[in-house]
């Protein structure tokens, strides 16, 4: 059977050649509510930081080989000033930069070797002749002083592998250390499970081969967490063929490590994990594929659908379904919006349920098509509903920035506490930002938590100019650690 690229390496190859198209990014958060939300602390002082990828950078004159920057979060918010930025030429990071590698096209952020530091997992598409692997899993330890290049080593690539595809992160065997799943071997049927705590070298404690495919489909998207709420994490892993979503699987956590029989699921685009009614099921929130055509998601208006946790994992009965129609959802259902094109939760209002920013990078503001915006969906104890949601752009008043046609705003999102006080705040980014004369070089910008929600007081913006890195078509913004969808076309 032949290399199996699933639907990421489209979104990639658009990129590449010029259909400037937002990598999927593969990896999820997944926590079940606020207090078990993923504290991506690389240097361990109590305040969440960010990490933002520029993938289609060019760097040491390679077209898109990709950089990564990590800013870290301080009692006064996110510190733009303290900003690392690491590429595969950062002395100690494993290879060279080269074209088309797209470094930092996924991350996932995690404790990986149980230090109480942070670490981050970078993706890479170089290739390695001698061995004939094709992909890097690169870790960059966490460090009191920060995150930098030192002692960084690859994760996984067995000779003749395809390497570190659908990287998804979770306690898989319910054992206190975090386990990677990921495309990890020379058979294409398997996916890895390299389970925690990893040593220093990049060995992790043991691993397992589970069989993710029957037929001849690629995994477009995944998600982790507790959905049967029995104390160990689960895996959903989705599938799409040529022009059509397959639905998706479950692979139920247990003590000795994932399932290998799993559970039918529903298909889904993009995808964000929390107990959004406090019940102690994680929930699934999923954007859909209208009418399972996963050709046209940058003409749809979008589908946010929940499906709610329960003893036997997300209910098929119990779920919820909302859109820019739905009431109080500010906006109207327009085609290109893309509403759910990026997901990701917690809680921004500190009320103790996660909340879901919702993505809608193709939304027209005024006259400016696919200017992009964010909703904020609040979560409470009958899970998420229109009620008090909140949208954020570029021409919201205290936003930075003005909106422009083709910045697809919300085209990546997170929610993290970077001030430390209870509160997540929102990361954004627009990959399709121009700066100036520079095409499609990127941003991101930091909206505060508040007790009624996101606030555009005291917001920030950064873009590569701001900090001197790579801007020309860098795509800065396009994908955050963690975060999830199913790619945003940038016009």
């Amino acid at each position: 059977m032949g290399i199996r690229r699933p639907a990421l390496s489209t979104a990639v190859a658009a990129a590449l050649i010029g259909g400037f198209a937002v990598p999927i990014a593969a990896g999820t958060a997944a926590a079940q509510d606020a207090a078990a939300t993923v504290r991506e602390d690389f240097d361990g002082d109590g305040y969440q930081d960010v990490a933002v990828a520029a993938p289609g950078a060019k760097v040491g004159g390679h077209a898109s080989a990709g950089y990564v920057t990590i800013s870290y979060g301080s009692a006064q918010g996110l510190d733009l000033a303290r900003t690392t930025v690491i590429s595969q030429d950062t002395p100690g990071v494993p290879g060279a930069s080269g074209d088309s590698q797209v470094f930092g096209y996924t991350m996932v952020s995690r404790d990986l070797d149980g230090d109480g530091l942070t670490d981050l997992a970078v993706v890479a598409r170089d290739y390695r002749p001698e061995d004939n692997v094709n992909g890097s899993v690169i870790v960059l330890w966490g460090r009191k002083t920060g995150i930098s290049g030192q002692d960084a080593v690859r994760v996984g690539a067995p000779a003749n592998a395809q390497v570190g595809e659908d990287i998804t992160a979770g306690d898989f065997d319910g054992d206190g250390h975090q386990d990677l799943f990921m495309n990890n071997g020379d058979d294409y049927d398997y996916h890895g499970v390299l389970y925690g705590p990893f040593r220093r070298d990049g060995a992790p404690a043991r691993e397992q081969q589970v069989k993710v495919y029957s037929t001849d489909n690629a995994i477009n998207s995944t998600a982790a967490g507790d959905f049967n709420g029995d104390g160990v994490e689960d895996l959903a892993t989705f599938y799409v063929y040529e022009n059509h979503a397959e639905g998706g699987k479950l692979w139920l956590g247990t003590k000795d490590g994932l399932s290998t029989v799993p559970q039918r699921l529903n298909s889904a685009a993009s995808t964000a994990v929390a107990d959004f009614d406090h019940d102690g099921y994680a929930d699934l929130a999923t954007r859909i594929f209208a009418n399972g055509d996963t050709e046209g998601t940058e003409e749809d208006p979008g589908t946010v659908k929940i499906y709610y946790g329960s003893s036997s994992g997300p209910s098929q009965t119990r779920t919820q379904t909302i859109t820019q129609n739905t009431a109080d959802v500010p906006g109207v259902s327009e085609k290109g919006d893309q509403f759910g094109g990026r997901l990701s939760a917690g809680d921004a209002n500190g009320d103790g349920y996660p909340d879901l920013a919702v993505g809608v990078p193709g939304e027209a503001i005024g006259t400016k098509k696919k200017a992009g915006a964010v909703v904020l969906l609040k979560g409470g104890k009958n899970g998420l509903t229109g009620k008090g949601s909140q949208a954020f752009h570029q021409d919201t008043e205290g936003v930075p920035g003005v909106a422009e046609s083709g910045d697809v705003f919300g085209g990546s999102a997170r929610l993290l506490d970077t001030t430390g006080d209870g509160k997540a705040d929102l990361v954004t980014g627009a990959p399709g930002e121009d700066l100036g004369t520079v095409v499609n070089g990127g941003a991101v910008w930091l909206l505060r938590g508040s007790a009624s929600g996101l606030t555009a007081s005291k917001s920030l913006a950064q873009n590569p100019t701001d900090i001197g890195a790579p801007a020309a078509r860098a795509l800065f913004g396009a994908n955050l650690s963690g975060d999830n969808g199913s790619g945003t076309v940038i016009p």
